[in-house]
């Protein structure tokens, strides 16, 4: 029995790391599946689907129908108004490059929009999970690494990777760009970085995190510093250029969208017709949009807007502090950078609602904190918890009760 034991531990150890990764991507995809599908069948007719829909198409309903449309038709040369004159929901809320993908196999393979969106996810989800193992190991031993995947395919929003939304492209492109930062190839981010600003909005917030880096790596140079370091000429204009060419790209879907409508205002008019549900017409002013969501959303809390207002600003300021502990420090300063860039880049243009914690998932390298004790008990609570907290976000973000009025 020992030998068997040791045989397998051995076993194990020489198990390519990719291997082991595609083996906890297929068996989470298969806790997933049992959860969506038990949805599913117990689902009543909505406005995508008619009653105990299958899996496929129940994975295309919520803004998978907008990625369908612009898949099918494209985006509206003319801005559609509502009766009050303001600019009603419309594609171009949605950036082009994961239903231009969808389309091309639609056409290559003949087959319905359903069923390819949620293929071509699932493969982008697949290599996210590959390409985001090779990026915890650059600061985290195999091990931890490999739990930080387990995390990442068990999230409780890891329904996202089997269903027909733009997520799954977007996470694998930044975790390449991240990995691409973190090694200082600076060259071959420019490729990544304009698909993955026309897959998900996150060019901004890219662009946050070059500068951020390059101040890093200036600050490294002085003569003084602890642990000083060359910031060779090569790199900073390679560096440099990468940062300005993100910026570039996080407004590239705007001058796009001005450019086809004759509208300016074209993408944050389509935007903010999201936001009008819940706080009605407005401007977007940076930073006042989680302010003016303390007023919606204190009495679903119960509690008044001044005090959920100091909840807010304690949450906030504890995130960042959390980001210059000890445990943060492990995964690099390049992934915390990103971070703390993409959640100030949420806290200056997203009005918090439902979609909230789909948002929040460019987060993911913070997995490689949660990752680091090494307790089994711990670790399989952990996924217990996820695995709970995808039946939840099922529950209350996905399946469609007959009551739902924001979507996931």
């Amino acid at each position: 029995m020992a030998k068997r034991s040791v045989a397998l531990v051995a076993r194990y150890r020489l198990t390519p790391w990719w291997v082991k990764v595609v083996v906890i991507f297929v068996a989470s995809r298969v806790v997933t599946t049992i959860i969506m599908t038990s949805f599913a069948a117990r689902q009543d007719a909505n406005p995508w689907t008619g009653p105990k829909p299958d899996y496929f198409d129940f994975a295309a309903i919520w803004d998978g129908h907008w990625y369908y449309i612009i898949s099918a038709v494209g985006y509206p040369w003319t801005l559609p108004m509502t009766a009050d004159g303001r600019v009603a929901e419309n594609a171009w809320a949605f950036m082009p490059a994961y239903p231009a993908v969808v389309r091309f196999f639609m056409q290559l393979t003949g087959q319905g929009f359903p069923v390819v969106a949620v293929g071509v996810s699932v493969a982008f989800s697949l290599a996210a999970a590959l390409m985001f193992y090779k990026l915890m190991h650059l600061a985290l031993p195999g091990g931890t690494a490999l739990f930080a995947v387990v995390l990442f395919c068990a999230a409780p929003l890891s329904p996202i990777l089997q269903v027909s939304y733009a997520e799954p492209m977007h996470l694998l492109l930044l975790t390449l760009a991240l990995y691409l930062l973190v090694q200082r190839r600076y060259w071959l981010l420019i490729p990544v970085v304009a698909v993955m600003s026309l897959t998900r909005p996150s060019g901004l917030a890219f662009a946050l995190t070059m500068l951020l880096h390059v101040g890093y790596r200036w600050w490294l140079q002085r003569p003084t510093a602890r642990d000083r370091e060359e910031f060779a000429l090569r790199d900073r204009v390679a560096s440099i250029s990468v940062g300005l060419f993100s910026a570039f790209s996080g407004v590239a879907w705007l001058l796009i969208a001005w450019a086809v409508t004759g509208s300016i205002t074209a993408y944050t008019d389509t935007e903010l017709a999201w936001r009008a549900a819940y706080i009605g017409d407005g401007q977007l002013v940076p930073f006042t949009a989680w302010v003016s969501a303390t007023a919606f959303w204190a009495p679903w809390f119960g509690m008044s807007q001044p005090l959920l207002l100091v909840l807010l600003v304690i949450i906030v300021a504890g995130f960042f502090a959390v980001l210059l502990s000890p445990w943060a420090r492990r995964i690099g300063v390049d992934l915390r950078f990103w971070i703390a860039s993409y959640a100030l880049y949420l806290l200056a243009v997203f009005f918090p609602q439902s979609s909230l914690f789909r948002l929040l998932m460019p987060l993911f390298p913070a997995l490689g904190v949660l990752a680091l004790p090494k307790s089994t008990t711990y670790r399989l609570l952990l996924v217990a918890l996820c695995i709970a907290g995808q039946w939840a976000w099922v529950q209350f973000g996905w399946w469609v009760d007959g009551q739902d009025w924001t979507p996931p």
